[in-house]
């Protein structure tokens, strides 16, 4: 490159040197624009400078100088038809500037938008988590009080089954027992009655002293019987109907023993045993002849003048039937009472 630029430049000023190099880059820079629209040069500055520096700089190398770079300061025209360009293209930045902007704007909304909803769907899908783990918390919490529930429940009825089995158990020793103590009060009954029995038979003398004597102890035996029954009422039953099976029975043979008594007396007095019957009933007859007048309130009496009056009158009636009493007995009996009185017994 030294030996090229002493012979190119040899003896010239550093200005031919240069006015040299400026007619090279600007022949070849003319070469390049011919090939290139005047917007493409405007709009594509590097393009253009990268093809001028590499033509011209290959084309100086031979020259002997070495161009370092080549930039283009300014584009122009004496009829303004790039400034008019500059202004179309100023207002075409400009344009896409607020189209660009709007763009942003609209993107940056939209994201923003979607930047919110994503956030609202997040939150939603957190709280739909949320409720599902509180729904899953709920049921299973239910489940566990359910079973605890139940199994608390089981151990209740358990417990209850339990006691009831053991009450159950108790009252039927209770039952038991009660069982014995009445058993063995029947029996020492029993046995008190067979001995009342015994010691009855081995006392009484007197039929008469006899009947009333076992009469009382068979009503102190029904009075003892009806006390077992409040205590124990299978039993007292079952008692009470054997002592009155017995009283019945022992009413039943006195009655017929008192009958054969009376017989026997009937046979041995006759007509005094008939006489001292009908004088028992004597006054039994004038109770039931005076009974209608006790019990009336008024009494009017009415006579012709002669006789008694007053309360005397109402005697003397009474007295008059009963006047008449022996009469009727002899015309239903056939026995006269007044003959019977003067008559001697009679014995066998």
């Amino acid at each position: 490159m030294l030996a090229a630029a002493c012979q190119m430049f040899l003896g010239k000023t550093e200005a031919e040197i240069a006015q040299i190099a400026l007619e090279t880059l600007e022949g070849h820079q003319r070469a390049i624009m011919a090939h290139m629209t005047v917007e493409e040069i405007y709009k594509d500055r590097q393009k253009f400078s990268e093809q001028v520096f590499k033509v011209a700089s290959s084309d100086l190398v031979n020259m002997g100088i070495s161009v370092v770079s080549y930039t283009l300061k300014d584009i122009h025209d004496d009829q303004d038809y790039l400034h008019s360009l500059g202004k179309a293209r100023t207002a075409q930045v400009q344009k896409d500037a607020r189209i660009g902007e709007a763009e942003a704007k609209r993107d940056a909304g939209i994201r923003e938008a979607k930047a919110k909803q994503e956030k609202v769907s997040a939150q939603y899908l957190s709280e739909i988590e949320m409720a599902k783990a509180q729904r899953d918390y709920e049921l299973k919490k239910a489940a566990y009080d359910i079973e605890v529930n139940t199994r608390r429940a089981q151990a209740d009825l358990a417990y209850q089954l339990q006691v009831a089995k053991t009450k159950q158990q108790i009252e039927e020793q209770r039952v038991q027992v009660q069982v014995v103590e009445r058993a063995q009060q029947v029996a020492v009954q029993e046995q008190e009655i067979a001995r009342r029995e015994k010691e009855l038979e081995a006392r009484v003398r007197k039929p008469a002293e006899a009947e009333r004597y076992k009469l009382e102890r068979l009503a102190e035996a029904e009075k003892t019987q009806l006390i077992m029954q409040a205590e124990a009422e299978a039993e007292s039953v079952r008692m009470r109907g054997e002592a009155e099976a017995f009283a019945i029975g022992a009413r039943a043979r006195a009655d017929a023993e008192q009958m054969s008594k009376k017989a026997e007396a009937f046979q041995l007095y006759q007509e005094a045993a008939q006489l001292d019957m009908l004088l028992e009933k004597l006054p039994q007859v004038a109770e039931e002849i005076s009974g209608p007048l006790t019990s009336a309130k008024k009494i009017t009496l009415v006579s012709s003048g002669s006789g008694t009056m007053g309360a005397a009158k109402v005697t003397g009636e009474v007295l008059d039937i009963l006047s008449r009493l022996p009469e009727c007995v002899e015309r239903l009996t056939g026995v006269s009472i007044s003959q019977v009185n003067h008559k001697p017994l009679r014995t066998a």
